[in-house]
């Protein structure tokens, strides 16, 4: 799409070309300098660990406009850790956190235009990655690597926004016991496609995975966490080592108990406990947080506040991030890097 005829308005979750990317590469044990550049096509070897064994992760943050003109970046630290962590348990070098941060705001310079306007509900979404690449065929970690930002204007990842979804149990596990979970990687994603699929197409918002040792607890919202609100107003939210842990997430916790003054519990949220929760959602750099209206499981529809109205909990969680996001609400020391 040209930029000409994006409308800001309805802009959805979709790949849009904007003018110029980061890109680092890892050789001889060291990044490079790293350059912003105009080709959206990665040229690599046919031997690329990543092509052939899934040795790449990514992370999601965003840019906003704010209603002085100023830009926000939303907790880059929070998410240049999080790929660490990934490129950890990978056996892939890192991005420092400040080279992270440095190409963030290279690339929300260089496609400013492309920001969403103040007030139109969308951002320009940023997706940082590292792959494995260079002539290879074993089974073993990538003689050279590639750490590149890119980034797109987005509106709401789920079709309609701020409205209740319904979501359905999925008999898939997304990632193994002990696996790669808590690592934002690829294959987690993959394994995901299938059972998202088939949710979507019994017209449902996307599926619920179970933990995948025992089948009794509820882990993630497709690409998302998952929090529910008690009838007691305590904010849960599911605690385990294969839940990818969520800078929104963790960003709902600190604001839960700090200015909605609700008890924040991490932990099991077993399925067959549903009536515990009066309000639920998903919540994610992309979905912001989506209300779940009911979940699907063994055929019945449990639903929790309604199918068609946000309840209050909810609404307030999502005025105080989306609030804090765009400046229009003071944010917790650290929160926000000025671009």
């Amino acid at each position: 799409m040209a930029y000409e005829n994006i409308e800001w308005d309805k802009l959805g979750f979709d790949y849009i070309k904007t003018d110029q990317r980061y890109l680092s590469h890892w050789r001889n044990g060291d990044w490079d300098q790293g350059k912003l550049t105009e080709d959206n096509v990665l040229h690599i070897s046919e031997g690329s660990t990543a092509l052939h064994y899934g040795q790449q992760c990514f992370e999601g943050l965003k840019a906003y406009r704010c209603k002085d003109g100023s830009i926000n970046l939303f907790r880059p630290d929070q998410n240049a850790l999080r790929m660490q962590r990934s490129c950890a348990r990978l056996l892939m070098p890192a991005p420092s956190t400040e080279q992270f941060i440095e190409a963030c705001k290279q690339v929300v310079k260089a496609n400013e235009r492309f920001i969403p306007p103040y007030g139109s509900g969308g951002a320009l979404y940023l997706r940082p990655f590292v792959i494995g690449v260079g002539d290879n065929i074993g089974v073993r970690t990538a003689p050279e690597f590639i750490f590149s930002v890119f980034c797109i204007p987005v509106g709401p990842y789920f079709k309609g926004g701020m409205k209740p979804n319904n979501f359905v149990i999925s008999s898939y596990d997304r990632a193994a016991p002990q696996g790669t979970g808590a690592a934002k990687v690829g294959g987690n994603y993959a394994a995901s496609l299938m059972p998202g699929s088939q949710a979507k197409k019994n017209n449902f918002a996307d599926c619920i995975y179970l933990d995948p040792q025992t089948h009794t607890k509820i882990e993630e919202v497709g690409s998302a966490n998952f929090f529910a609100i008690t009838h007691n107003d305590e904010f849960v939210t599911p605690k385990s080592p294969s839940v990818l842990p969520g800078i929104t997430r963790l960003s709902l916790i600190e604001l839960a108990q700090s200015r909605l003054g609700l008890k924040v519990i991490e932990g099991d949220v077993f399925i067959d406990k549903l009536g515990d929760f009066k309000e639920a959602g998903a919540c994610g750099t992309a979905a912001v947080i989506t209300p779940i209206g009911g979940i699907e499981y063994n055929g019945k529809l449990h639903v929790f506040h309604s199918e068609k109205e946000v309840g209050p909990v909810v609404s307030r969680l999502y005025a105080e991030l989306t609030g804090v996001q765009s400046g229009d609400i003071e944010a917790p020391e650290g929160w926000i890097v000025k671009v």
